[in-house]
């Protein structure tokens, strides 16, 4: 549970302190499409432990991070990454686990659901 804590610090470290540290690009994406709006602080701590911890992502979470879009969950990784409290990560494998975390939420949310 205390490490539930250092994260979730460190997520909101992210959303107060990562735009200055952002590059244009990056920033410039989030900006302009509202990224930091369109998904709950629940999804985007579970979101955020499934890619830069170890966890799971809940299918209300994945319906979430894919009305987010890939572009937005894109440039909101890349700009975590390049916040210097995460220097010490390895960068291609967060982004692996990005990629995963996206392609297995895209693929829950497509498919088709059983007919009851």
């Amino acid at each position: 549970m205390a490490s539930l804590n250092v994260y979730s610090v460190l997520v909101v470290l992210f959303l107060t302190c990562g735009v200055v540290m952002a590059t244009k690009e990056n920033d410039q994406i989030i900006k302009e499409s509202n990224c930091e709006t369109k998904m709950g602080l629940p999804c985007v701590l579970e979101a955020f432990m499934s890619i830069f911890n170890t966890g799971s992502i809940s299918n209300k979470c994945c319906g979430e991070l894919v009305v987010l879009g890939k572009v937005c969950h894109s440039a909101l990784v890349k700009r975590t990454l390049e916040n210097p409290v995460f220097k010490d990560l390895n960068s291609v494998t967060i982004i692996a686990k990005s990629i995963q975390t996206w392609n297995n939420c895209l693929a829950l949310i497509d498919s088709p659901s059983p007919s009851a």
